[in-house]
């Protein structure tokens, strides 16, 4: 997905600070927070791949979704 296809949706991936050197990511859908990460990664790439399908979720909908 480019940033393209992922309007309305934006990533934000930040570091955290605890534990030091660990990222976190956050989903914002017209500029208000949608979801955000409960888990630190290791690095950037992890958070946003992570991001990515938590978006992708969001937009193909879900297992919830299909009920």
């Amino acid at each position: 997905m480019t940033d393209d296809t992922l309007y309305p949706f934006t990533i934000e991936v930040s570091p955290l600070s605890a534990p030091k050197g660990h990222y976190g990511w956050a989903i914002r859908k017209h500029g208000k927070l949608l979801e955000r990460s409960d888990r630190a990664y290791e690095n950037e790439a992890k958070a946003y791949n992570r991001a990515l399908a938590a978006v992708e979720r969001a937009l193909h909908g879900g297992a919830d979704a299909r009920r």
